[in-house]
């Protein structure tokens, strides 16, 4: 039963129990023929970062997941509203890498057998997390998701002329650095 003061934190699903299963398996793992059974040990799933979740189901698991752990810190842990976690959290890269690792280090903390842990996430992570968030942001959603100020920026950056730029910069100097002449494969 849920507490009127407080509520426990978001649990994870059945599917990302597994994959944490597996990837205690391999932090455990004497030599990797303990854990060949699960094949490359790279193409593992990591909750922490989604994608690395390739399976459709796991993948919705952890979205929803994400999805209530951002609740979660938003009703027990923020009070000020310039440090709630945008409702638009899910449209901005950079706030999906970070809540992921946030959430994921705080389901760790909870499994500790004493408080360090949770005391590490609650003096560091979750207010190093909030103050990044503010300063990244810095209010651009307040009323409703704004693309980011550099999109001009990054969509030059990806232009293939741009591209093409960097890649004969970058040719110029290997042949510069190793005297070569050969061109790029």
């Amino acid at each position: 039963m849920t507490s009127p003061l407080v509520e426990p934190f978001p649990q994870v699903g059945p599917l990302m129990m597994h994959a944490y299963a597996n990837l205690a398996r391999v932090e455990q793992a004497k030599n990797l023929d303990d854990v060949r059974d699960l094949g490359p040990l790279d193409l593992l799933p990591r909750p922490w970062d989604v994608t690395t979740c390739r399976d459709a189901a796991l993948r919705r698991e952890v979205w929803d997941w994400l999805d209530a752990v951002v609740d979660w810190i938003n009703t027990q842990h923020v009070w000020e509203t310039g440090s709630l976690i945008l409702g638009c959290w899910s449209q901005h890269p950079h706030l999906v890498h970070e809540i992921s690792c946030l959430a994921d280090q705080r389901r760790r903390a909870a499994a500790g057998v004493n408080s360090e842990w949770l005391e590490d996430w609650h003096r560091y992570g979750l207010p190093q997390f909030l103050t990044r968030m503010q300063s990244r942001t810095r209010g651009m959603c307040e009323d409703g998701h704004k693309d980011p100020p550099g999109a001009a920026r990054v969509t030059r950056y990806r232009s293939a002329a741009a591209r093409d730029a960097r890649k004969a910069l970058f040719q110029q100097d290997v042949q510069n650095a190793t005297g070569t002449n050969r061109s790029p494969a």
